[in-house]
């Protein structure tokens, strides 16, 4: 009773009052790994379907494909979407079609259904609270340390990751790939009742201003828009399309998602398998991935408050595509030391590249910034889907992936160069 009566007094007096971002930044992190439950499982799953249905490594990977490509080219609607219907009803409306693209799998029978489940349903439901999600929250309701905190709602797909695939290994190990697609439609149900009960649109509803914004600013205003969702996010793309720094930012992402959730992502664990490594080993590996992306990214979304973020997408994209060259080389039945140090360093450096391109976003495209990032990552998708389905060929047509490793090095120098072409606008528009 005494601790009760004196945080009753000190909420009174007002003495603390944890400003309404940081909740809303919690939930949004919570729904991100609750989301990231799915994409854990196409990288383990990709064997067992293999194994009972006889489809080839590249079918499998189409499905894969879909969806990434989905996920990205669904993104700028999705942004432009939530200034209309809201966050809450948007988010929550992505979680249950995630939840029925895994759970229906358990029924299917056929590639098509595969496609129609991992590829549709999951793809359109990820695109609808992908990375724009974070752009979404962080432009709404943060002016100071937003650079920190899109780095951490960014980690939330890696802890989701970390939380999820050691997981969905054991189980398909022990139970079947059934399972697993069940416990990922659960994990995203389970997200929804917070949504509903704790996420707001904007500062203003609950009577606030953004996150470290000064006396009188409009930061954390409702914006009313008015036309349809899909018109604001084509007129957008035209805009933006007339600059080249939104070529230079599309095209180094769309290499970025070829190097980590196409290739990495979806192939790693399969990659270590055909050198020997348990399955369960690859995954725990590929888990860890995420375990240091988490550090990687709040460090990224840190010193992107603080430097310039042109130079940090240089020097991940360079750093990154150095890992891949050497990659063939590390694998084997067993993890050694050199496999060790591969994965910390590209765990590191995964979705580092994400806090320093939101922010050239927001620099060149202000308030249509999170819009304009849904097209930049929608081109990281693309990316995404032409490794996933393009490495599954290689490692049908040549036995292994070697050569998808050194493609995706080559074209990670060229991701580095395109960032360096990007200019500076110091005055950010409004």
């Amino acid at each position: 009773m005494l601790i009760l009566g004196w945080v009753t007094e000190i909420l009174e007096k007002k003495t603390y009052r944890l400003h309404r971002a940081w909740p809303v930044a919690a939930v949004g992190f919570v729904t991100l790994i609750g989301a990231a439950g799915f994409r854990s499982v196409p990288g383990v799953l990709l064997d067992p379907l293999h194994e009972e249905f006889g489809w080839s490594h590249a079918t499998i990977s189409a499905a894969v494909s879909i969806n990434l490509l989905l996920y990205g080219l669904i993104s700028p609607f999705a942004a432009a979407l939530m200034d209309r219907l809201g966050l809450r009803k948007v988010v929550s409306g992505a979680l249950v079609l995630i939840a029925l693209g895994s759970g229906l799998t358990i029924f299917m029978d056929s590639s098509w259904q595969l496609l129609l489940c991992w590829g549709l349903l999951v793809g359109v439901g990820t695109g609808s609270m992908s990375m724009t999600f974070v752009a979404t929250i962080t432009g709404r309701w943060f002016v100071e340390r937003r650079g920190l905190v899109t780095g951490i709602l960014t980690a939330a797909g890696a802890t989701g990751q970390l939380v999820f695939l050691p997981l969905i290994a054991a189980l398909a190990t022990s139970y079947g790939w059934r399972v697993p697609a069940l416990v990922a439609a659960g994990a995203a149900l389970a997200v929804v009742p917070l949504v509903l009960l704790f996420l707001r649109d904007y500062p203003s509803d609950v009577g606030l201003r953004a996150y470290g914004a000064p006396e009188g600013s409009l930061a954390g205003q409702r914006v009313t828009t008015t036309g349809s969702s899909a018109m604001r996010a084509l007129t957008a793309l035209r805009d933006a399309s007339k600059r080249p720094a939104f070529w230079m930012l599309a095209g180094g992402f769309a290499i970025c998602g070829a190097s980590t959730n196409g290739l990495i992502g979806t192939h790693f664990v399969t990659a270590a398998h055909d050198h020997g490594m348990p399955v369960t080993t690859a995954a725990s590996l590929l888990a860890l991935v995420g375990v240091f992306d988490v550090g990687g990214t709040i460090i990224s979304g840190w010193l992107t408050d603080r430097w310039d973020p042109r130079y940090l997408l240089i020097a991940y994209y360079s750093l990154r595509g150095l890992s891949l060259l050497v990659l063939p080389s590390l694998l084997g039945p067993t993890a050694q030391p050199s496999v060790w140090v591969f994965i910390i360093f590209y765990g590191l450096d995964w979705v580092a590249t994400v806090p320093p391109t939101v922010a050239l976003c927001r620099e060149w495209f202000g308030v249509d910034g999170p819009i304009v990032f849904g097209w930049v990552f929608a081109s990281h998708q693309v990316g995404a889907a032409l490794a996933a389905t393009g490495a599954g060929a290689i490692r049908d047509v040549q036995g292994s992936y070697n050569l998808a490793w050194y493609l995706a090095g080559g074209l990670c120098a060229a991701a580095a160069l395109m960032s360096a072409s990007i200019g500076r606008r110091l005055v950010v528009p409004t």
